[in-house]
């Protein structure tokens, strides 16, 4: 049964503009789901390059051993997804899937098995026939079509309750080169690598090490500054395509000055990305901006934020509206980082609420309060310990809807 769609969701899917080089196609497997598509294949053009970042999860499943291998190659020309089964955790069954899948889809793209990359959401623990998946990717070639981006993004949710795009321009070399993405995370969100789903492509032509190099240092900014639970996935995956159509001279480094703008359109295509995968947390009906702030360093300052957005406490007493600041002070202090009672200050809608080891005198609770009600909820944690870390990660409130979702997730 569908779920409604989140009171967070954004008015529309975005329109992504045709990318050369990249064609789609969907289909019904009959693994889990009916009257809907639940596998997404990806053809791209030879000569796309690839990078990639997934889940440190030591019973991460077959597709995201799969992807570790092909990553090392550099090279793309299929993605297969499916929804509604994880193939995690199922042993040599799901090797036997991988294998099964890959050679399908490689046998469609014309490409050698290492140019495929597969994922797989869902259930964790059932296996798969060898050619659950396998056996519909033929029919599916006929099918191929470079605007299929909706499709292609719906036909990979889960729990999601709206498909989650993107898209940005840049100038690259003098080029002007587009970037669309697509992902899917509702629930299981926490930051570990990768949190989620998510395939970006773009016609730029930048070689696989330099690929990584910007995708891994964005994720950290992006993918890994979101929470919605606190779980990290079995599958998690971030896969950055680059086709080459636009022809531009392609950068031997990552630090070239030509990348600036090609980094900053990345960049805002991730941060989009992950913000909606919050904005459709199970159950949620807040999204919450975490900003830490004078801490020793940026990293004291993400595992302060996380500690906060993670909390149970401090999210239910958002999702009650409650402006129950002891709790983000309770979770600022057993973070394991450095934090001194006088000096810290905590503000929520930009209204100072703690300082010198109390709560402000005078404080009105009445603005704080009425800013809660709110669908965005900003809260300011200031360490002023004088060092330069800094961070923010966003999180959304845990309301009973993501117990009645997760609660009944198999059924």
């Amino acid at each position: 049964m569908a779920l409604p769609v989140s009171p967070l969701a954004p008015a529309s899917f975005p329109s992504l503009p045709v990318i050369p080089g990249v064609r789609f196609a969907t289909t019904n497997s009959g693994i889990r789901y009916k009257g809907r598509d639940d596998v997404m294949l990806a053809v791209l053009d030879p000569g796309t390059t690839v990078a990639g970042v997934l889940t440190r999860s030591k019973t991460a499943s077959a597709p995201v051993e799969w992807c570790r291998m092909a990553l090392a190659h550099g090279q793309a020309r299929a993605v297969v997804v499916n929804a509604g089964n994880a193939n995690a955790f199922t042993g040599k069954a799901g090797d036997a899937t991988v294998q099964a899948t890959v050679k399908a889809a490689a046998a469609l793209a014309g490409c050698s098995p290492a140019e495929v990359y597969l994922s797989s959401t869902g259930v964790i623990g059932i296996p798969l026939a060898a050619d659950a998946i396998a056996r519909v990717l033929p029919a599916m070639a006929d099918g191929l079509s470079e605007e299929s981006w909706e499709a292609a993004a719906r036909a990979i949710m889960t729990t999601d309750t709206f498909p989650k795009g993107s898209t940005r321009t840049a100038v690259l070399s003098g080029r002007t080169v587009t970037i669309n993405g697509f992902c899917k995370g509702s629930g299981m969100i926490a930051p570990d690598m990768a949190t989620m789903l998510g395939y970006i492509f773009t016609d730029a032509a930048i070689p696989a090490p330099v690929l990584q190099a910007l995708l891994s240092e964005i994720n950290e900014r992006s993918f890994n500054s979101v929470t919605v639970d606190g779980d990290t996935s079995t599958s998690d995956t971030v896969l950055l395509f680059a086709t080459g159509k636009a022809g531009n001279p392609p950068p031997a480094v990552a630090e070239d000055s030509e990348l600036a703008d090609f980094r900053r359109a990345l960049e805002e295509v991730c941060l989009d990305l992950a913000q909606q995968i919050v904005r459709d947390g199970e159950g949620a009906t807040k999204f919450v901006t975490i900003t830490v702030t004078g801490a020793d360093s940026n990293e004291a300052a993400k595992r302060i934020a996380l500690t906060i957005a993670n909390s149970p406490l401090v999210k239910t007493a958002i999702a009650g509206e409650d402006a129950n600041w002891g709790r983000i002070v309770a979770a600022v202090g057993r973070a394991g980082e450095r934090a001194e009672r006088d000096k810290l200050k905590i503000s929520i809608g930009g209204v100072l609420i703690c300082a010198d080891g109390m709560e402000v005198p005078g404080y009105d609770e009445a603005p704080v309060a009425a800013h809660m009600k709110g669908k965005e909820v900003d809260i300011l944690v200031d360490l002023d310990l004088g060092g330069p870390g800094r961070s923010t990660v966003w999180t959304c409130d845990l309301t009973h809807g993501y117990i009645d979702i997760n609660g009944s997730y198999r059924s």
